[in-house]
């Protein structure tokens, strides 16, 4: 599938490696406070697996299914498939995403993390891309920020195919 590629941006080893620097920002940051970790599935599985299983603290974990996608554009309408399961009142919670795009699907996450009471809300995101930002969002923690392209690869996904590819790259869409 890695011939479907025009081009790897991040290699396994490259994103490995701020995978780890990632962990150690977020157990700094958190200093030893259980935290409650909300991946956004499907596309940061992969990325929160790796980053969880590094960071040494008190962990609870759950998943949200929320999209605003179809195929390679935002519809700009945030869709809560699933809550979690988790009690969010009175904890500190990390969301982890694939990518920060328009902000959007991130500003919904964190408004209802807010509203069930959530002592603290932070965001760790694989992918930043400031230039397509409309919603006032900020990561916390951030993997790597990229140009304005569409990339798949390491959970990232074009109509779901891509995903398992160890390394994230621009598709081939000729």
């Amino acid at each position: 599938m890695q011939n479907q590629l025009k081009q790897i941006l991040f290699d396994e080893a490259t994103l490995q490696q701020r995978v780890r620097g990632l962990a150690a920002e977020v157990e700094s940051a958190y200093q030893g406070q259980p935290l409650t970790a909300i991946i956004l599935s499907n596309g940061a599985l992969f990325f929160a697996a790796d980053l969880l299983r590094r960071i040494n603290l008190p962990l609870h974990l759950d998943m949200i299914g929320v999209s605003s996608y179809s195929g390679t554009e935002s519809r700009g309408q945030v869709d809560f498939r699933y809550p979690p399961k988790l009690p969010l009142h009175k904890h500190h919670v990390l969301i982890v995403d694939d990518i920060l795009d328009t902000g959007r699907t991130l500003e919904g996450v964190i408004a209802f993390c807010r509203d069930a009471g959530a002592l603290s809300v932070r965001c760790c995101v694989l992918l930043d891309k400031p230039s397509r930002r409309i919603a006032p969002i900020q990561a916390d923690f951030i993997g790597f920020s990229i140009d304005d392209l569409f990339v798949v690869g390491y959970g990232l996904d074009l109509n779901e195919k891509f995903r398992n590819l160890p390394c994230i790259g621009i598709p081939d869409l000729g």
